[in-house]
């Protein structure tokens, strides 16, 4: 199940968002997605776009960061240099958000087991897949396009977090996030560019279900499905709520972001 969540006062500078129910019960994290409501880019980036490179005024994007970590009670986001590649960085240390550092850091999955490291993804189709796990202490964000689907990014991001922090993949709770859906991911060239192992998730029109195959990676590494939520919203389709580059071509990106909290947990 996932909530959205709305400020109390239009005024009071906090965008919405929403939150996957399985990962609030976890003490200590905080995570939130974001949509396009809620900052102060103009079209046709308005309003909450978080990306330095597809065009927007690069003041209005930080400020829009700002008000994400005053939504969640952060400090400093770290964004990820996003390449669509198959790259997991564990993270020990903040990244200081500049576009140089934030260059530097290429990579589309994120892991830590430090708290008040906010670890930020970026999409406008592609898929943001949370991931907590409440015994290890340890979060990772990924960002799962097609090609990152083909790369196998989450099961390599589980791997990461299994190698560096001991994590058990039965104990991983996962939330796939607002993104292209079967209902619009067509691929006519799908021959060229889907393995065929995944033809099976394709329909008669060449749409392809790549939450159902996030879904399938992630239990291939040993997470539970019961602990898998898709958040089954299509961003193409919602574009008042998200921006889609199949939509609109020239858009903004909205952010998923997830952390723990400074203080002490109590026991989940």
């Amino acid at each position: 199940m996932i909530r959205f969540r709305k400020p109390q006062s239009r005024k009071s500078g906090i965008p919405p968002y929403f939150q996957f129910a399985h990962l609030t019960e976890i003490n200590g994290l905080a995570h939130g997605v974001f949509t396009r409501r809620g900052g102060i880019s103009a079209r046709p980036f308005d309003s909450l776009n978080t990306s330095l490179s597809a065009g927007d005024d690069p003041a209005a994007v930080y400020a829009n960061r700002k008000r994400i970590a005053r939504a969640l009670g952060a400090g400093r986001l770290v964004f990820p240099h996003q390449v669509h590649g198959r790259r997991v960085v564990a993270l020990s240390t903040a990244v200081e958000d500049t576009p140089q550092r934030i260059k530097a850091l290429k990579a589309d999955g994120l892991a830590t087991n430090q708290p008040g490291l906010w670890l930020a993804i970026q999409a406008a189709d592609c898929q943001a897949v949370l991931l907590a796990d409440p015994v290890r202490r340890v979060v990772a964000n990924v960002h799962a396009g097609w090609r990152g689907s083909v790369e196998n990014i989450v099961g390599r991001t589980v791997r990461t977090m299994a190698r560096t922090y001991g994590c058990r993949p039965g104990d991983i709770r996962a939330g796939i996030g607002p993104s292209l859906g079967p209902c619009c991911a067509e691929f006519v060239n799908y021959r060229e560019k889907i393995p065929k192992r995944w033809w099976t998730f394709k329909d008669t029109r060449h749409h392809f279900d790549f939450w159902a195959i996030t879904r399938e990676q992630l239990a291939a590494e040993g997470v539970l499905r019961t602990n898998i939520v898709i958040s089954g919203m299509c961003t193409r389709c919602r574009p008042d709520l998200f921006f889609s580059y199949r939509q609109s071509r020239i858009t903004g990106r909205f952010t998923a972001v997830i952390g723990w909290r400074e203080t002490a947990p109590g026991k989940t």
